[in-house]
């Protein structure tokens, strides 16, 4: 009987079944003990997608093209944007770190195409290496329309050397500090990621608020509802952290500066400033699911005129 045969049969000769255990296989070449009984391994840590060339003067060109002759088009064009506090930019020279809560894809063209042409040339977009950067193609779209860079959510520190690095380069950066798109149109609780490298780094931040692009196009959506939609960006002052000043404490003051630029909008300046726990205003009722889904997008009151100075 040839080889083969003894194979086929399941009959294998001494020599040979000693041969497959030795490889590790049993006599039908399979491994004796189960994949999960044997040793764990470290998986190797994936290289970050490299995004230098996205901050080159030939890319910096193309994005030129994509974001003002496009993106910023479609945007203005498909919503009714209301740019609130563009003066308080006036003095602002970089780098600073953008804040802002996070609801919709349609966040990241509003903000830059709210910016000054000075400050929008010099921004680089922290955007979710887990979901933006999974895929080549998406990577280098990512990073050619938007000036992205990826930062892991589960707290690599890598991401944060990789942002401090871009600060200490002298590029602003757009961070949104709740880590991912809101599911419900309000926001959560900031991560302390921005206020970390503020503090270290020793730049300002200026806070913003966006609103009305969760009901303009929610999570999941891919264009902006019919009727062009009105949505807003409200700036806030630049904030740069104490000396003595803990992340922490920064981190809130973030927050409730945030929260004031969320009331501002829905009220008036002057009710900003006498409203408690403003840094919860963004988080939303604390009710069921389908009625925060409501609130969140219900259309908005016309907003009041600002007749005190912020």
């Amino acid at each position: 009987m040839s080889g083969r045969a003894r194979r086929k049969s399941g009959k294998l000769s001494l020599a040979q079944e000693v041969r497959l255990l030795r490889r590790g296989r049993d006599w039908r070449g399979r491994a004796p003990a189960p994949r999960s009984a044997a040793p764990w391994a470290p998986e190797p840590e994936a290289s970050p997608f490299p995004t230098e060339w996205a901050r080159t003067p030939l890319a910096i060109a193309a994005r030129k093209v994509a974001l003002d002759g496009v993106l910023r088009t479609l945007t203005w064009t498909q919503t009714r944007p209301e740019i609130h506090g563009a003066d308080l930019l006036e003095g602002v020279e970089g780098p600073v770190v953008f804040v802002a809560n996070h609801a919709s894809h349609l966040d990241t063209p509003l903000i830059l195409g709210s910016l000054p042409v000075r400050l929008r040339r010099r921004v680089a977009v922290a955007a979710a290496a887990d979901y933006f950067f999974d895929a080549r193609w998406r990577a280098v779209a990512t990073a050619l329309a938007f000036n992205a860079f990826p930062i892991e959510r589960h707290g690599s520190g890598g991401s944060l050397d990789q942002a401090a690095e871009l600060l200490q380069d002298g590029w602003s950066l757009l961070i949104y500090p709740e880590g991912t798109r809101s599911q419900d149109g309000w926001a959560r609780r900031f991560r302390m990621g921005a206020a970390l490298l503020c503090r270290e780094q020793g730049v300002p931040a200026v806070p913003l608020a966006v609103r009305g692009t969760y009901r303009a196009m929610p999570r999941g959506g891919m264009w902006p509802k019919p009727g062009r939609p009105a949505v807003a960006v409200r700036f806030g002052s630049p904030l740069a952290p104490e000396p003595e000043e803990t992340t922490s404490a920064f981190n809130t003051r973030l927050e409730d500066a945030v929260g004031r630029l969320w009331i501002e909008h829905d009220e008036s300046w002057w009710a900003s400033l006498r409203a408690p726990n403003r840094r919860l205003a963004p988080r939303g009722p604390d009710v069921a699911e389908w009625r925060r889904i409501w609130a969140a997008t219900r259309p908005d009151r016309p907003p009041r005129r600002d007749i005190w100075p912020r």
